[in-house]
């Protein structure tokens, strides 16, 4: 009897110490830190397919545009006939060109000394001589319609100035100047007045002294 008291104590005591074992174990796993990370990985998807559209391209009438009817043009495509392009040291230059369509162009330039005014910062104009571009040319075309055009021009120190038949002019305004009007009337005549001076009265009296008598009066 008493040995089987004592072999019961003996496994209950033996139990008793593994599940304190146990527990520590567990209390110092779970007190210390973990360096255990898991690690997660994306799931791969495939790319969904999709079918491409197919989606016809809208066919659209190229426009039809009229050719314009040259009467004095010997040729359907205009082209260039004549050039030339001289440019000098002193500054000057001309140039001219002509095409298949007869239109012509020819221009020229020369470096000339013109007054120029020029402003400080308080506004005050000061005027000196300064190196400026003379321009002038001409040029001839004829326009769709037929109508022949000549236009000639300079340009200096006056401003530009061009001259052609087909510019518009300015009208011509004929008007008399008004006359001040005149005004007849006779000046006034200052009256006359007539009348007699007054005469001072003869008083009596005596004059003595050498030449004269004691008889005069």
């Amino acid at each position: 009897m008493e040995d089987e008291k004592y072999q019961l104590f003996h496994k209950s005591t033996e139990f008793n110490m593994k599940l304190f074992v146990i527990a520590a174990v567990l209390a110092v796993a779970a007190a210390a830190p973990s360096s255990y990370k898991p690690e997660y990985k994306a799931p791969a998807y495939a790319a969904p397919a999709y079918s491409k559209p197919a989606y016809s391209a809208p066919a659209y009438a190229a426009p039809a545009y009229a050719t314009p009817a040259y009467k004095d043009n010997k040729y359907a495509d205009i082209v260039v006939t004549s050039q030339s392009d001289e440019r000098n040291l002193d500054g000057s230059s001309q140039w001219s060109y002509a095409q298949s369509d007869y239109t012509t162009r020819e221009e020229s330039q020369v470096q000339k000394k013109l007054q120029g005014v020029k402003y400080d910062s308080y506004g005050k104009a000061t005027y000196e001589d300064v190196m400026g571009n003379t321009n002038k040319g001409s040029s001839y075309w004829i326009s769709p319609e037929g109508e022949k055009f000549t236009l000639t021009w300079a340009a200096d120190e006056e401003g530009f100035k061009p001259k052609g038949a087909h510019l518009p002019v300015a009208p011509v305004h004929v008007y008399e100047l008004p006359v001040a009007p005149v005004h007849e009337y006779e000046l006034p005549v200052a009256p006359v007045h007539e009348y007699e001076l007054p005469v001072a009265p003869a008083l009596p009296y005596k004059r003595t002294g050498a030449g004269y008598s004691s008889s005069s009066y």
